[in-house]
């Protein structure tokens, strides 16, 4: 791993390496991940106890998605000018997040929920915006590896947070269990404090380079780009998918199929788990070979794993086309945050990933109500079928774009 973009000065701190760099931003990704995917784990008996059906179910997954467009575009432009205080900003995003796991966990009426899951949904809409400009600004050349090294981060607490939860719901209640995942992070918050906190400072030519540039003029041109708006498309398509799937996955899994917490849990981390190893993969060969080389068969492969789903909706097969859709439905992520990356000027990252993050936060925030009325009407097969078309209308439209090496 080459050694971040500071001053040789710095390089005998540990806290300059490129390894502990990535190493604990993907801790800290780890976390927020335990716990969103815990909540989709226990989204059945949220719906329970709040007397819920499909589409309120769908709500609470719109209601993040609002809360993190609404974060995302004025963040963006915030952590631009405060990026002498990246450290800080990451360690409070984890505090926050305490914070509202255990409004979650204590909430005893519905509204506070939504207020929870909010907060948590701000905490870590705004940990990615200085998290994705540090990592592409101190590994330009590595920009696919080292951001898709985050994500595995994100995908760790993707699976082992499910399996923990689904193993934790036989002796405690869905409540306590997102309590003692609220209590957690707070030793990490002041941990962060400390590794983070000379996170994406430039040099001292690297700053006269950034002061010789009028953002406003490079804002203006970042508005003007038709490719990144097309890549901001794909980018929110590609979240409508996957906001539609985690809404309605556990509740076929528990309302149709009958499994049980811990089987549940197991097949939900199953989505995710084949992307740590796919993850750094992809997006080395993003690095290689392009980003829109791998994102666009792979949009496609998640669409007809979608349709063959379902013909084969139950048993072993379930299980077996879980883990092939898995294969590339999270490892896309950061690969798209690196071709944003890739067309931007590094003075204002953060302001590209929050107008592209308030875009597709807005586009996923419709799909959970889309999908769940879909599911409570129609049928889950009918959800697969809208999953597969947006997978499929982003592959063809990444397809269209005169990316060029350069800029894939």
């Amino acid at each position: 791993m080459e050694t971040v973009n500071t001053e040789s000065s710095q390089r005998s701190d540990v806290r300059q390496r490129g390894w502990f760099m990535i190493s604990g931003l993907a801790i800290g990704h780890s976390v927020f991940h335990w716990l969103i995917q815990s909540f989709a784990v226990v989204l059945p008996e949220v719906q329970a106890a709040f007397g819920l059906n499909a589409v309120g179910v769908g709500a609470v997954i719109t209601v993040r998605d609002v809360a993190s467009a609404a974060v995302a575009l004025p963040g963006g432009v915030v952590v631009d000018s405060l990026r002498r205080h990246w450290g800080l900003l990451l360690s409070g995003c984890i505090l926050s997040f305490s914070v509202g796991a255990f409004l979650i966990g204590l909430s005893p009426f519905y509204p506070l929920l939504l207020i929870g899951v909010a907060v948590v949904a701000i905490s870590h809409s705004l940990w990615h915006l200085p998290a994705s400009a540090s990592l592409s600004y101190h590994f330009p050349r590595s920009r696919g590896m080292a951001l898709s090294f985050h994500g595995v981060g994100g995908s760790v607490g993707d699976v082992v947070g499910p399996l923990a939860t689904g193993g934790l719901l036989v002796a405690l209640s869905w409540r306590g269990i997102i309590s003692i995942y609220g209590a957690a992070p707070i030793f990490l918050a002041f941990l962060a404090l400390w590794s983070f906190k000379n996170i994406g400072r430039r040099t001292e030519t690297s700053v006269q380079e950034s002061a010789a540039i009028d953002r406003a003029e490079v804002t203006k041109q970042l508005l003007r780009d038709r490719i990144l708006w097309a890549i901001t498309l794909v980018k929110g398509m590609r979240g409508m998918s996957l906001a539609a799937l985690v809404t309605v996955l556990p509740l076929y899994l528990d309302n149709e199929l009958g499994m049980e917490p811990f089987n549940r849990g197991f097949h939900i981390g199953l989505l995710i788990m084949v992307g740590i190893v796919a993850k750094p993969v992809a997006g080395h060969l993003s690095d290689r070979l392009g980003r829109k080389q791998v994102l666009t068969p792979g949009l496609v492969w998640s669409g007809a794993v979608c349709l063959v789903l379902i013909l084969n909706g139950e048993g072993l097969v379930l299980t077996v086309f879980i883990a092939l859709l898995g294969l590339f439905l999270y490892p896309d992520q950061p690969i798209l945050t690196a071709a944003i990356l890739d067309k931007i000027d590094q003075s204002v990252a953060s302001t590209a990933l929050g107008l592209s993050s308030f875009i597709g936060f807005l586009m996923s925030a419709t799909s959970p109500l889309i999908a769940g009325g879909l599911y409570e009407f129609i049928g889950v097969d009918a959800t697969l079928y809208y999953v597969a078309a947006l997978f499929f209308l982003a592959a063809v439209t990444l397809a269209l774009l005169p990316l060029r090496s350069s800029d894939s």
